[in-house]
Formats: C-alpha cells, sequence, structure tokens
C-alpha cells in the first residue's frame, strides 16, 4: 500500500514555510491526541502519522530528501540518497546485487563499499536516538517546570562491562578473519580476476569470538535499563516543541557515544485561556449596565495572578481589549507576548418590576430629549 503525502497528512503546500508546518502540526496534534480522542480507535495511529510527518518536514535536510526523493529517501532497501539514486541513471537503474554475486561483489570492489562496510562494523558507532512525548499543563508551558521522567533504554552491561564475555572466561581473536572482522576472497569474472574483501561470516566483523557469553546480557554487552532523568522544560513551550537530553539516548557499540534523547511536549488546553504564539486570548462576561456606564473587572490569569481590567463606558458587545505584557513568554527571548480580552455582555432574561420602570424611564428620556448623551440620561434614569 502506498504512503500518503506527508505535505498532504499536515495540509500544507509544498511551498509551505517552516512556520507553516509547525503552526498546521500543533492543531492536528491537540485534535488528534490520543487523550483528547479516548472514543476513537484510530486517534493514535491519525496522531502518529502526523507526528512523524512533521519529524520529517520540520527538518530541512530530511525534507529536501523527501521532496527529491520522496518515501524512498527514508526507506533503508531503496538506493534514493545511495548507489541506487547517485548511480541510477549512469548504469540503467539496475540494482547490482540482484544480478548476482559476481557483479554485486564486483560493484563493492570497485567503489570500496564491501570494504568500507566491513570497517565501519569494526568502528564504534553511536548509540540510536531515542524520542518520548510528554504531556504537560498550559501553566507548565507558560512558566516552565522541572519534571523527572521514567525510560527504559540500552546501556552497558555491568556484570560483564560490556564486553559480552561472562567474568572470568576468555574473549579470543577470531581464527577465520583473525581479529581484522574481514575475509577476503579472490573471484574470477568476465573482466578479469578480482579480489573482494567481505564481513567475517564467523564473528559477524567483531574480530572477536566469545566462548562462554555473559549470562546478563547474552553475549550482547548490553542490558535494557530504567531510568529517572530530570527534564528542565523552559517557559514558553507549546505543542509540538521538542526538549534535547544530550547522551541520554541508547548505549553506542564498541564504545561509542549513546545516543540523544528527544522530547516532544504536548500541552493540555485550559478552560478559560487560548494561545495563539506568545498571545494569549479569554473571555469575560460583564451585564449591560457596567457595558454602559463603564467598570473596572478582574481577571485571573494563568498562575494565580490577577489583572484589573478598565471597561470603559459604552463598551459593545465582541469588543475587544490588549493588556500588554500579560502574555506567554517568548521561548527564544525575554519578550512577553500580549493578553487579548473580549468582552461579552449578559443580558438578563428576566428583570423585577423596580427594573423594568426604570428602563421604562430610560427609554421615556431616550425620546423626549436630545440636548443629554446617551449615557447622561441613563445615569438619571438610574438615580
Amino acid at each position: 500500500m502506498s504512503k500518503r503525502d506527508l505535505y498532504e497528512i499536515l495540509g500544507v503546500s509544498r511551498q509551505a514555510s517552516a512556520d507553516e508546518i509547525k503552526k498546521a502540526y500543533r492543531q492536528l496534534a491537540r485534535k488528534y491526541h490520543p487523550d483528547v480522542n479516548r472514543d476513537d480507535p484510530n486517534a493514535s495511529e491519525k496522531f502518529k502519522e502526523i507526528s512523524e510527518a512533521y519529524e520529517i518536514l520540520s527538518d530541512p535536510q530530511k525534507r529536501a530528501a523527501y521532496d527529491r526523493f520522496g518515501h524512498d529517501a527514508f526507506d533503508p532497501t531503496r538506493g534514493a540518497g545511495g548507489f541506487g539514486g547517485g548511480f541510477g541513471g549512469g548504469f540503467g537503474g539496475f540494482d547490482f546485487d540482484d544480478l548476482g554475486t559476481g557483479f554485486g561483489d564486483l560493484f563493492d570492489m570497485i567503489f570500496g563499499t564491501g570494504t568500507s562496510r566491513a570497517r565501519q562494523r569494526n568502528r564504534p558507532q553511536r548509540g540510536a536516538d531515542r524520542e518520548i512525548r510528554m504531556e504537560i499543563s498550559f501553566e507548565d508551558a507558560l512558566f516552565g517546570v522541572e519534571k523527572d521522567i521514567q525510560i527504559s533504554r540500552v546501556e552497558k552491561c555491568e556484570h560483564c562491562q560490556g564486553t559480552g564475555a561472562q567474568p572470568g572466561s576468555e574473549v579470543t581473536t577470531c581464527p577465520t578473519c583473525k581479529g581484522s572482522g574481514q575475509v577476503r576472497t579472490a573471484q574470477s569474472t568476465p573482466f578479469g580476476r578480482f579480489e573482494t574483501i567481505r564481513t567475517c561470516s564467523r564473528c559477524n566483523g567483531e574480530g572477536k569470538v566469545i566462548e562462554k557469553p555473559c549470562s546478563k546480557c547474552r553475549g550482547t554487552g548490553q542490558v535494557k535499563k530504567a531510568r529517572t532523568i530530570s527534564v528542565k522544560i523552559p517557559p514558553g513551550v507549546d505543542t509540538g516543541s521538542r526538549i534535547r537530553l544530550q547522551g541520554e539516548g541508547e548505549q553506542g557499540l564498541r564504545g561509542g557515544p549513546p545516543g540523544d534523547l528527544y522530547i516532544t511536549l504536548i500541552v493540555r488546553e485550559h478552560p478559560r485561556f487560548k494561545r495563539d504564539g506568545t498571545t494569549l486570548i479569554t473571555q469575560v462576561t460583564i451585564d449591560f449596565v457596567q457595558a454602559a456606564l463603564g467598570d473596572t473587572v478582574k481577571i485571573d490569569l494563568p498562575g494565580g495572578a490577577s489583572h484589573e481590567l478598565h471597561i470603559p463606558e459604552g463598551t459593545q458587545p465582541g469588543e475587544v481589549f490588549v493588556v500588554r505584557g500579560k502574555g506567554a513568554p517568548s521561548l527564544h527571548s525575554q519578550r512577553q507576548g500580549d493578553l487579548k480580552v473580549i468582552v461579552q455582555v449578559s443580558i438578563p432574561k428576566k428583570l423585577t418590576k423596580r427594573q423594568k420602570e426604570l428602563l421604562s424611564r430610560f427609554h421615556e428620556e431616550e425620546e423626549n430629549s436630545s440636548s443629554k448623551g446617551l449615557f447622561g440620561k441613563f445615569r438619571d434614569a438610574m438615580g
């Protein structure tokens, strides 16, 4: 089954900017997060598909590779980024590995791929990166927080100190490759006699043979362990923000450095506030008397703080007031965003007899006099 286009998954064009891609991902991540759609059995797969699309399109190098080769750029069985793509035109698009052992070995010999692969296996290898998702509250995203997380990862076996051999036993040099991890063979081809280099099948390119594997790690030199890691989340993060913890990924091979741990954040929605970048948006409801005469109302802000907002006389329903510096902090600067307050005016459904009389007097004053302003007459009518 063919894979969906990544741009189509995020609902953006191929010319979309990095900010447009990030904004589309945030909206879709909030919409399809499994914790928000617990009744939807497909939400988890949809969320995974969105996250994978964003991981590629948010990285300039990965995006360039995808734009050129599509999904083949990330398929190890295809050659978009290697010989299949680089030499496909020059050799008619053939896969040399499919033409038989002779041609495959010849190709390895000419371009050195067999030798380089064997040497690469013997070198220290960096551990794999890990990625996890963490859900945090709206307030933690605004003000920052430090959290402890538990992860399970591959680490060096302490029982054998990563050698893979049972303590007290020996690790011997491979008798087949003499410790090189490579086996040389000569072969006659229509082009002449060529020498090829292959990875030693007995030691799998390690150059060593373990006679008695470690009882804890079974000869791998690695075990899986659960660890608790402290994560500092800076103020101003949002859904889709990624935190990199260097060296907290999987353990490297043959003394190689560990990989990194990436934490992708999901911010829970707030019941009273929405967020657009560094701008916070909320609503305040006042009655029609406050709207007509003006008033000062208290706005409760995230985190327990409050702000007194002046409502001028004559405020209309839906009017927006901007409070400078009361929004979300910027993740990359010291700037503080703004708070937008949308005013909603509440109209009473039932009035007392006295209230009806006062409003009737107000209506009569409005019809019989034009010398006073609307709000002056309202004040007179209300005594």
